[in-house]
């Protein structure tokens, strides 16, 4: 049985316990046994080395050193994986490069915040997103910094209803990436836990998670 910590915090509009119960619930059903934790302390508490994912889902917080380098150890050497989604991954510990190092990208802005726009996948021989077709989505549309060595599965596109600038940009919204002995997965989508109720959204997180895990 694979073993995965959650960890859920920060941001109250996210109502992050709620999401992290949703993917807790979603990671049982596939057999894995999971520790949902409502502390950053977790990090430090438990035996990362001893799971085989990780879920950050924390917006915003702090993250020191030593806890960083910690969980670089435990991916990098130790082969665990890390997956999330939305602002929990990408918008975690804003001051901690090595944090977002791992991910491989982080979160500078929504535009028009709420928005509709169409999410496309451009990999659709990969396993993630293999039999999911482009579908329409309203959320919060990110707009991101991204590591180019990430394998980019699906994106959207920015038109000028906020931003005149950045009409016509295509952003990766969900990635993979390996990190040393580890692998790493992030989904932009998920601002709010029903956005987990739009089933190819839910797919892509479950599918990328269960691949990200050791």
């Amino acid at each position: 049985m694979k073993r995965c910590l959650i960890v859920s915090g920060g941001y109250a509009p996210h109502r992050p316990i709620e999401a992290g119960n949703r993917v807790q619930k979603l990671l049982e059903d596939e057999g894995f046994a999971v520790v949902h934790s409502d502390r950053l302390s977790a990090y430090d508490e438990e035996d990362l080395t001893a799971y085989d994912l990780i879920v950050p889902n924390w917006t915003v917080g702090d993250m020191s050193v030593e806890t960083s380098k910690r969980l670089w150890d435990a991916v990098a050497n130790y082969g665990v994986g890390l997956g999330g989604f939305h602002g929990g991954l990408a918008d975690g510990f804003r001051n901690n490069d090595r944090f977002r190092f791992v991910v491989g990208g982080s979160y500078v802005a929504e535009p028009g915040a709420i928005t509709n726009y169409t999410v496309e996948i451009v990999r659709k021989d990969d396993p993630i997103t293999s039999g999911i077709k482009n579908f329409s989505y309203r959320s919060e549309q990110y707009y991101m910094h991204v590591d180019p060595a990430v394998e980019v599965l699906a994106v959207t596109r920015f038109d000028n209803r906020f931003y005149q600038w950045i009409d016509g940009v295509v952003m990766p919204s969900v990635w993979k990436k390996k990190f040393g002995a580890g692998r790493v997965f992030f989904s932009a989508l998920g601002h709010v836990p029903e956005e987990l109720d739009v089933v190819p959204a839910r797919t892509i997180l479950l599918r990328g998670l269960i691949w990200a895990a050791r």
